[in-house]
């Protein structure tokens, strides 16, 4: 299977949608590389950005859901690179 390496960008203008948002980053835990909150506290707002190495699609419907969030706005930035999934990581011989 492929997978894009990517950045989802997220500004976090409502609190009450945090339990939500952190629950959908949650279920695509095993895709995502890492991310990094700020927040920026002079226009209170929360600034946050997740690594992501996951196939196009999920991508995509995880970026969607997001957006979709009262007062949540997401974006994807991807690489152009393609790459293979490992199998199960695990050594074979």
């Amino acid at each position: 299977m492929q997978t894009r390496v990517a950045t989802i960008s997220i500004i976090v203008e409502n609190m009450d949608s945090v339990d939500k948002l952190n629950t959908l980053l949650h279920e695509y835990g095993k895709y995502i590389i890492g991310r990094m909150g700020l927040p920026y506290q002079k226009c209170g707002i929360h600034i946050i950005s997740v690594a992501i190495d996951a196939p196009q699609d999920a991508i995509n419907a995880l970026s969607g859901k997001i957006g979709k969030l009262p007062g949540i706005n997401s974006k994807i930035a991807y690489s152009s690179i393609v790459c293979e999934e490992s199998g199960t990581g695990g050594d074979s011989s």
